[in-house]
């Protein structure tokens, strides 16, 4: 009789630490082009706040993808979308975290000079951050339901089921 593996193991860790940032991430470049068109300066606090919260929360992810990845990625038919899927994620990291350094920086009105400028840089990095965080949710997806990464696959009479 085959037994079921335990939950806890350590490729379950990033999709459990994948989702929150990727809807705060979403949700800050939705309120930063809020902000950017109604000019409402609590528009960019929300934004920032999201923003930071998330790019930490993106951090995270990456390091517990990187755990599943030891795991995982010796079990993959095409492997070369789990890189692409790490190189994206990295990129979006990284957008993000520099997303939120301009945003602290706005915050803290260390650019008062340049602050339409670096508002507005911000939102790009928010935005193309965004459509990377797309492309890698994309690519991560193909990993789970195509190559079933990560996913446990139970015997033909599913006999692990039963007492």
């Amino acid at each position: 009789m085959n037994q079921l593996p335990e939950f806890w193991r350590t490729e379950i860790w990033h999709p459990l630490s994948v989702h929150l940032p990727i809807a705060l991430l979403l949700v800050a470049a939705l309120f930063g082009l809020t902000a950017f068109f109604t000019k409402k300066e609590k528009w960019y606090e929300f934004s920032y706040i999201l923003l930071l919260i998330g790019t930490v929360g993106a951090w995270v992810s990456v390091f517990t993808g990187n755990l599943a990845d030891g795991v995982v990625g010796r079990t993959l038919c095409d492997p070369t979308v789990l890189e692409n899927h790490e190189n994206a994620a990295y990129t979006v990291a990284w957008l993000f975290s520099a997303a939120s350094v301009l945003a602290i920086a706005d915050y803290k009105n260390l650019l008062e000079k340049f602050k339409s400028y670096n508002r507005i840089l911000i939102l790009i990095l928010m935005l193309t951050g965004s459509g990377f965080l797309s492309y890698a949710g994309h690519l991560g997806a193909e990993l789970v339901y195509q190559q079933a990464a990560g996913v446990y696959t139970p015997s033909d009479d599913c006999s692990e089921f039963s007492e």
